[in-house]
């Protein structure tokens, strides 16, 4: 059976649901299991608040683990860094496959979800850069797998130009499904698709309560609540402080929601209704060094965002950086 016309996998209930964003929510800031005494010593006065990239590096997505390494996905050729946030020091891990490298995050297996823009999505083992599995999201065209959010079950995908969630079921303990079981859930409800090649779907994580997925439509700043079984979505009333304009990577701190705004230059901040359904403005985040940051992470308290710089057109000798603002 081909991918687009799978039923929903069975096993995405919502007690797993539950379980993924009580995790989710409490490995994001957290961050601390498994990091050295000299990591925990370290001060806010001697670690970075800007890392420093290779020149045309082309950063898109940043996912940070328990310990103190920032994983980047470059948009030019799809290649891997890992920076050591303590130093600012780093190095490609994975060399990538000549195509983007856009949203990823990082499992508890130590394995990178990788959102490949027309490509699909891989998954690479983060300590040897090897490529364990690679996927064909879809075939319908245009297609731009844009970013990626994990819950112990599932690995979700959003597709930026097609009215759809991509799921890849995992095993109970982790095992990877195979090539021809991507699940496609199509949106439905309150999302209206922009056709062509717009920036639809964009970042996405799940509701406090883990009952739903909450994705971000760029183009047109909606934030929706998606149902993970059916695809039918609501907006999420965020009152005075909707449309968030140009809505990009979001990230999830218990009921606090990070919205990153890349062309504005800023994070907006919300307090969410434990369902998702609602939210209230809490404060926005800005910086003279954003320019143009795309997705956000977070790591002992402090977010780390890289500057995609769109606006700035790409040579070899671009500089790009990583900025580090308290959480």
């Amino acid at each position: 059976m081909a991918p687009e016309h799978r039923s929903f996998a069975p096993h995405l209930t919502r007690r797993r649901l539950l379980a993924a964003g009580a995790a989710t929510a409490g490995a994001v800031l957290a961050g601390s299991a498994g990091t050295s005494a000299a990591a925990a010593a370290v001060t806010e006065k001697t670690q970075p608040t800007v890392i420093h990239l290779p020149n045309g590096f082309r950063p898109e997505g940043i996912t940070i683990g328990g310990g103190p390494y920032a994983y980047l996905g470059s948009l030019g050729d799809g290649s891997i860094y890992r920076a050591d946030l303590r130093t600012g020091a780093g190095g490609i891990i994975s060399a990538g496959p000549g195509t983007p490298s856009v949203g990823l995050k990082l499992d508890h297996q130590g394995r990178l979800f990788v959102a490949g823009r027309g490509q699909g999505a891989r998954v690479v083992d983060a300590r040897t850069g090897e490529v364990l599995a690679s996927y064909v999201l879809t075939t319908a065209t245009p297609t731009f797998a844009n970013d990626v959010f994990l819950t112990p079950r599932t690995a979700w995908f959003t597709d930026s130009f097609q009215p759809a969630l991509y799921a890849l079921p995992l095993g109970r303990h982790g095992e990877l499904p195979d090539a021809d079981d991507v699940v496609r859930i199509t949106l439905s409800g309150d999302w209206s698709q922009v056709s062509g090649e717009v920036v639809n779907a964009n970042g996405i994580t799940a509701t406090p309560d883990g009952s739903a997925l909450l994705v971000v439509q760029s183009g047109v700043g909606g934030l929706h609540r998606v149902n993970p079984r059916t695809g039918v979505t609501r907006l999420v009333d965020l009152g005075d402080a909707a449309p968030l304009t140009n809505g990009d990577g979001l990230l999830l701190s218990g009921r606090t929601l990070y919205v990153v705004q890349n062309r504005q230059n800023a994070i907006d901040v919300f307090r969410l209704a434990a369902d998702g359904r609602s939210g209230v403005f809490q404060r926005r985040v800005t910086d003279p060094l954003f320019d143009v940051p795309t997705t956000v992470a977070a790591y002992k308290g402090r977010l780390y965002l890289p500057n995609a710089r769109f606006t700035t057109t790409p040579t070899p000798q671009t500089t790009y950086d990583v900025i580090l603002v308290p959480a």
